[in-house]
């Protein structure tokens, strides 16, 4: 800091009175620059923060033109030095870095979170850290308080393929391959897939805004402070509960909806229960109903990570939830889809035998 300190005699009185006169020394500072440093020591690193601010210099000049003694004063800026200036300007312009001011866009870091959940839960059933108690409870869930739903969907599924089957394969004179053709069509598409969606549409949204909910009212920190794990408490359960429960309520949609194909065909068609058994016996395979399974074992993984990543990353009170219970079921639908096409191609691949029984 440097400063210049000038004396200036002044005489100085009241207008109209003149036999008392005072002489007072007025002090001028000239200050430069003055960088205010702050040191914040985080363990072994130090961070300096300047806050450079400009001073005005202020010169106090006599001016007796009237006759009678006063002060003026002029204000002007004091010149920086070549150092300082470019202290400042290193500051303002050097001082940060390239990405400093960017942030990546939310369904990006979205997206990345849901990889990332995927791999702390497979870690953590690994390791063995799973909150049993929460397992069962979130089994219950989405297992038994969801078969009435899944059920009833199936049911109306495999009577709609029905009519529009019985209808084209009578026309062929091919009513001994109707069952075979509706069993195949189950076990490997329409009973995975169908229970996949209205589970994501009863469970995923459960999971996606009782998660944001907890995220919003920061109840996921309280978990946090009291020593327990969000992954391990929250997120691990509900996975592993739908990775259980869809494959099981895939069998069931299964048995269901060939049952009410068959009741019918009978009923309507005049096609004997007898003779859809038969078929659906001849044409199907072990592994179609393994398939079945497995996709279903992966549609659960897909619909509770999706869910679970969207719920944690939950920001903005009432109105993000119920932004993220939307986006949570509509990306699982999506990935359901994906995932079918993909282990549709990897299942089954070349040409199939599967009806030449049932012809």
């Amino acid at each position: 800091m440097q400063a210049a300190s000038h004396c200036y005699p002044l005489h100085l009185s009241r207008r109209g009175s003149y036999n008392k006169v005072s002489h007072v020394n007025v002090k001028v500072l000239s200050l430069n620059w003055l960088p205010r440093r702050f040191d914040f020591n985080q363990g072994a690193q130090t961070r300096k923060v300047l806050k450079p601010f400009k001073l005005k210099r202020f010169c106090v000049i006599p001016n007796s033109n009237d006759g009678h003694p006063s002060l003026s004063v002029s204000e002007e800026d004091t010149t920086a030095s070549k150092e300082d200036t470019s202290t400042v300007e290193e500051w303002e312009n050097g001082g940060e870095t390239f990405l400093s001011k960017w942030s990546p866009p939310r369904y990006l870091w979205r997206g990345l979170s849901v990889p990332i959940l995927a791999g702390q839960v497979i870690i953590r059933i690994i390791k063995g850290k799973v909150h049993w108690r929460n397992t069962l409870q979130q089994l219950e869930r989405v297992g038994p308080k969801s078969v009435g739903v899944c059920l009833l969907t199936a049911a109306f599924v495999g009577m709609a393929f029905t009519i529009q089957f019985v209808r084209e394969f009578t026309r062929l004179g091919l009513n001994r391959s109707v069952g075979g053709v509706l069993a195949l069509a189950f076990s490997r598409e329409l009973s995975p897939v169908v229970t996949s969606i209205v589970v994501a549409g009863r469970i995923g949204s459960a999971f996606a805004a009782e998660l944001g909910t907890m995220q919003v009212s920061e109840q996921t920190d309280t978990l946090r402070v009291l020593g327990a794990n969000p992954v391990d408490y929250l997120v691990t359960p509900r996975v592993i509960a739908s990775c259980i429960a869809l494959p099981f309520l895939t069998l069931m949609c299964f048995t269901v909806g060939m049952a009410s194909s068959a009741l019918l065909a009978d009923g309507v068609y005049g096609i004997s229960i007898n003779i859809i058994l038969d078929s659906a016996q001849r044409a199907l395979r072990s592994w179609d109903l393994i398939s079945a399974m497995i996709k279903s074992g992966v549609f659960g993984a897909i619909i509770s990570i999706i869910s679970c990543a969207w719920g944690v990353t939950t920001l903005g009170g009432a109105k993000g939830v119920g932004e993220s219970t939307t986006s949570a079921v509509v990306l699982s639908l999506v990935g359901i889809f994906i995932a079918d096409f993909a282990l549709s191609c990897c299942f089954f691949q070349g040409a199939g035998d599967s009806l030449k029984n049932c012809v």
